[in-house]
Parts: structure tokens; C-alpha cells; sequence
């Protein structure tokens, strides 16, 4: 009997390997998709484990890990492109990393140089002055010349620069490639359409968005206009596709949060506006109290406000881009800097740093013993660039 019920599970074990042999190439690949999806959504449960937790997680010390002296004169200044530094001052310009290694140097002569970045594109302007640089991540790509005196400038990711210029007794709006060439330019009158106050482009380079101000009536007005260089405006006069006006209002701040979607930070809230050829107006919010600062990424807008209680400075709101609160905070820290970084909070003033996330947790706040802040924003995960009066460090918290 044990010899039968052997041979019998031998010849199973035969007719079962060949069947999987036989079997059907639809059922095999059905099966290796299941296997797939399976292995996906695993992964994709561990990652938003990780990111719900990384998020949540709250941290009450630090640990500097690296740290290089800094040798160059007290008015240089630092901004973080793409996990690198870029360092800049009256004098020229370098990108390094964070432990001081130089990747490239290159010198210019200015009184008052400014920046502005659009994703590893930069351009260093001499406000009050003539002359702009404009650099990738590989060193310098071009410079402008103007003929009058700049009072702001933005880039976009393909180096083309617009720049607000002031005379005599005019203002313009100049639009440059990164070679120097100009492509467009703008004159513009008190009256109408205003005096500029902000601009910022596109990404493509192919809208500019102007914030100007002017007098109607007695009343403050301003006006934001979409001046479009490609197809959409070529027909249309001084190649506006799109304006809004906003009485008694101020318009400080413009800004464009990614390819198709820009911001105008106005005294009494902000204005969200979507479109890559001609921007429409899709959010509207109003803040009833005295805005102080602003912060803003691809997916959050921000806005802090003083707080009329004694124990709290001030108010934080934090929106998503289709005006949703995302969530509201009152603070007790004084800052002198606020941004998004790498998608958490970051305030600085000379001896404290704070960290928040984009759901209001406050993940740390505590002093810096090893001199006086700088700057200070997110490299990594728990990683943080810190800038001291005497030297460039990381931070990781813990």
C-alpha cells in the first residue's frame, strides 16, 4: 500500500510540473502583473509610512556635523540652487558645495548686487546700477548691459531675464536673453498703466507678470498685467493676453510658483492665477489683518501677520494653491528669515532656528551655540545648511 500511494504522488508531482510547463502565457503574464501590483503597493504603503513619519516627527537637539570657515568679506551673501550654494557679494560670485568645495568662480564688479533663481539658473543684478550676469550650474552664461539704472530683475530657466529700469523721469520693462539681446521692452507712464512695483516670469521665459500701481480717482489702484511673448501674443497690444485690477489695494509681490501657476501677494491677501498662455484668475483670499511676511513652493502659500496676544508674536496661515487652509498657527518665535525648503517651514533670527511642517507640526525650535544665524534651509532628509557669522555648516537634528 505505501508503494502505490508513492508512485501515485510521484506521477502527481509529474502532471503538476507539466502542467505549469503547458501552462497558458496569458495566465503566466496575469500572474507576474498580480506579483507586480503586489510588490507596488507595498512599496508605496513603506513610503507613505515614511513620509507620514519623517513629517510628524518632532526633534529636541542637533548635531553639526560639518562645518568650513568662511574667509570672504561680511557682506557675502548665500542661497541654496539645486543642493548647492551659491555665494555672491560686490565682487564676483562662486557655487560650491556645503563642505566648501568650489566648483567654479567668476568675477564681475557691482555696489549692490541682488539675485534672483529659477531652478539652477541665477542672475545677479547691480541695483541702482547697469549691469546683470546670469549663471547656470555650470558657470557663467551671459551678460546684460541696460542703459538705465535697475531696480529689480527675474530670470527664467532658460536665462532670459526681465528687469524693471528707472530714469530720469520714465520707467521700463526690459526683457533680455542670457546673452544680452533685448527682446522686448516697455515703456511705462504714472498713470497708465502704472508705476512697477514687482515682476516675475514663467518658466519658459515666455510671460512676464507686472504688478504696477497708480492713483484712480483719488484711490489706490493696482493692476496686474501678463504680458505674453510666443503666439498667444503676438496680435494682442503690447502683448498683453490678461490683466486684473484691484482697488485700494497694493501689490508688492508677485511670483511664480511652477510652469503654469502664479501668485500676487496683495496688502490684503493674495491672488492665484493659472495658465501657461493666458493667465485667469482662480483663487481669490482675503486676510483681515496687516500682512508681514510671506513664504510660498510649488504646493503651499504663506502668510504671517502679528498676533495681538502676549504670549504670541504672530499668526502663520498656510494654504494650498486652490485656496484651501491647510492650516493656521500661532507663533512665539521672532524671526528675521522665513521660507519653504525642500517642503517644511524654516525660520531663522541671530541665535534660533525653527523648523515646521506643511501641517503645522512644529518638528524644532531651539538656539545655535556655535554663533551668530546667518541663514539657514533644508538640504535633505533631517538635513539642514546653516549659515554662521564666521562659517558654513550642516546640522542634522535628532
Amino acid at each position: 500500500m505505501a508503494n502505490f500511494i508513492k508512485k501515485w504522488v510521484r506521477k502527481a508531482r509529474r502532471r503538476a510540473a507539466r502542467a505549469a510547463r503547458m501552462e497558458n502565457p496569458k495566465r503566466r503574464r496575469q500572474k507576474r502583473t498580480i506579483r507586480f501590483l503586489i510588490a507596488l503597493t507595498l512599496l508605496a504603503v513603506v513610503g507613505t509610512g515614511v513620509y507620514i513619519y519623517d513629517r510628524n516627527k518632532v526633534y529636541d537637539s542637533y548635531k553639526l556635523l560639518a562645518t568650513s570657515t568662511r574667509e570672504e568679506n561680511a557682506s557675502t551673501q548665500y542661497i541654496e540652487v539645486d543642493g548647492d550654494l551659491f555665494k555672491y557679494n560686490s565682487e564676483g560670485a562662486s557655487l560650491e558645495d556645503y563642505r566648501g568645495t568650489v566648483y567654479w568662480t567668476s568675477p564681475y564688479e557691482m555696489q549692490n548686487p541682488i539675485v534672483d533663481v529659477c531652478g539652477s539658473t541665477i542672475v545677479v543684478a547691480d541695483q541702482g546700477g547697469t549691469s546683470m550676469v546670469i549663471f547656470n550650474g555650470d558657470g557663467e552664461m551671459g551678460k546684460v548691459q541696460t542703459e538705465k539704472k535697475i531696480v529689480k530683475v527675474c530670470v527664467s530657466k532658460q536665462g532670459a531675464v526681465a528687469v524693471i529700469l528707472e530714469g530720469e523721469d520714465d520707467t521700463w520693462i526690459n526683457f533680455y536673453d542670457p546673452k544680452g539681446s533685448l527682446i522686448a521692452e516697455n515703456q511705462t507712464r504714472v498713470d497708465d498703466p502704472g508705476y512697477p512695483l514687482d515682476i516675475a516670469v514663467s518658466e519658459d521665459g515666455f510671460l512676464i507678470m507686472v504688478a504696477y500701481q497708480f492713483i484712480d480717482g483719488g484711490e489706490t489702484t493696482s493692476y496686474v498685467a501678463y504680458y505674453n511673448f510666443g503666439t498667444a501674443g503676438k496680435n494682442q497690444i503690447d502683448n498683453i493676453v490678461s490683466g486684473y485690477q484691484y482697488k485700494g489695494v497694493v501689490v508688492p509681490q508677485t511670483v511664480y510658483l511652477d510652469a503654469s501657476t502664479s501668485v500676487a501677494f496683495r496688502d490684503d491677501g493674495f491672488s492665484v492665477y493659472e495658465g501657461k498662455q493666458i493667465p485667469k484668475e482662480s483663487v481669490n483670499v482675503a486676510i483681515d489683518q496687516e500682512i508681514t511676511s510671506t513664504f510660498y513652493d510649488h504646493d503651499n502659500i504663506g502668510i504671517v501677520y502679528e498676533n495681538s496676544g502676549k504670549d504670541q508674536m504672530y499668526t502663520m496661515q498656510v494654504y494650498d494653491t486652490k485656496g484651501k487652509e491647510k492650516f493656521r498657527k500661532d507663533l512665539s518665535v521672532s524671526y528675521t528669515k522665513i521660507r519653504m525648503s525642500e517642503g517644511v517651514i524654516v525660520m531663522s533670527n541671530d541665535s534660533q532656528v525653527s523648523v515646521l511642517s506643511t501641517s503645522g507640526v512644529q518638528k524644532f525650535n531651539g538656539n545655535i551655540a556655535e554663533g551668530a544665524v546667518e541663514d539657514f534651509f533644508k538640504i535633505g532628509r533631517n538635513k539642514y545648511a546653516i549659515i554662521l557669522e564666521r562659517a558654513v555648516g550642516i546640522l542634522r537634528l535628532r
